[in-house]
């Protein structure tokens, strides 16, 4: 599906291929069967693609690279290589030093997203999960028990955990 909607794009009219010069379509291919979603000429790609190449990689606490990584080590991560931004370390810093709040309805692609997952109070000095908001309720973190996944903010457990999306400053 992915690739027939990247095909689409190549076939419009020719003023719009201009748009595709500079862009690897099969990286940008990879990158959405890798995520589990169509990338379209709205999304950003760079974002897209370097969140599928952290895609499988291991929990390790304290980690930020591709040998081991936590949530806020891969929020760092990313963010340094798509924006050249750099965010606080950890994910309770994230949002109250990097973010202003945004609604879970105004989320934007790229936006960080944030969450209690202990026992803890729903507070922003209580943030202790943090991930990247792709498209379509899908976001990119770094799982205790799973490593770099990207799964759905609607699932039953990121509803009973979310504390605040953020636009990075």
């Amino acid at each position: 599906m992915c690739f027939l909607t990247l095909v689409c794009f190549l076939s419009s009219c020719h003023s719009s291929r201009s748009f595709y010069k500079n862009v690897d379509m099969r990286e940008l291919a990879r990158a959405g069967l890798a995520l589990g979603f169509d990338i379209e000429e709205h999304d950003n790609w760079q974002l897209m693609v370097e969140s599928s190449k952290w895609l499988g990689v291991p929990y390790k606490y304290g980690g930020n690279t591709k040998s081991g990584v936590d949530c806020s080590g891969l929020t760092t991560a990313i963010y340094k290589t798509v924006y050249n931004k750099q965010l606080h370390r950890r994910s309770a810093d994230q949002y109250i030093e990097d973010c202003r709040n945004v609604s879970r309805t105004g989320l934007s692609s790229g936006d960080l997203v944030f969450f209690v997952t202990s026992g803890s109070s729903k507070t922003p000095g209580n943030i202790n999960h943090v991930g990247i908001y792709l498209k379509g309720n899908k976001f990119i973190h770094a799982s205790s028990s799973r490593g770099v996944v990207v799964d759905d903010l609607n699932s039953t457990y990121f509803v009973q955990h979310w504390v605040a999306g953020g636009h990075v400053k």
